[in-house]
C-alpha cells in the first residue's frame, strides 16, 4: 500500500493531540458537571470532538503520535481544578477558552499550504465550523450557570 503524504505531519499530529486532549477535557468536565443543566450540550460538543479526532486520525495513516495532550492538556487540568474549587461556571469558562484556542489553531492550519489540501478542506468544511459553534453554545451555558 502506498503511503499518502499529507504534508506537514507535525501540524497534523499537533491537531490530533489537541483533539485527544479536548475529548479528555470534556469527559472530565462531564464527570464534574454532566448532571447539571447543559450536560447534554457538553456531551454533544464532546461527541463532535470525537468525530474531529476520528477524521484527523484517519489522515495520519501510519505516523507515530505521542501521548502528549498538546494545547488542550492544560485546559484539561484547569477544568478539573476549577470545577472542584469554583464550580461549573469556572469550568465552562476554561472550556470556552480552550475552544477559542482551537479555532485559532484550525485557522492557522488552513493557512498552512504545506498541509494537504484534503485535510485543509476537512478542517474548513467540517471541523472548524463546529469548533466555532462550540463557543456560543458554551456562552449560553455560562449565562445559566450558577
Amino acid at each position: 500500500m502506498k503511503k499518502i503524504d499529507y504534508g506537514d505531519s507535525n501540524d497534523l499530529t499537533a491537531l490530533v493531540k489537541d483533539e485527544l486532549a479536548a475529548v479528555e477535557t470534556y469527559r472530565q468536565a462531564l464527570e464534574k458537571v454532566g448532571g447539571e443543566p447543559g450536560g447534554s450540550e457538553l456531551r454533544r460538543i464532546e461527541a463532535e470532538h470525537e468525530e474531529a479526532l476520528s477524521l484527523l486520525q484517519e489522515r495520519l495513516d501510519d505516523l507515530e503520535v505521542g501521548t502528549d495532550s498538546g494545547l488542550w492538556g492544560s485546559w484539561s487540568k484547569a477544568v478539573d481544578g476549577l470545577a472542584k474549587v469554583f464550580g461549573s461556571k469556572a469550568a465552562l469558562e476554561a472550556l470556552k477558552e480552550g475552544e477559542e484556542h482551537g479555532v485559532h489553531d484550525y485557522e492557522d492550519a488552513l493557512r498552512n499550504e504545506s498541509l494537504d489540501a484534503d485535510i485543509r478542506w476537512i478542517i474548513g468544511s467540517e471541523i472548524l465550523p463546529k469548533t466555532r459553534a462550540h463557543i456560543p453554545a458554551l456562552e449560553r451555558l455560562l449565562e445559566t450557570a450558577g
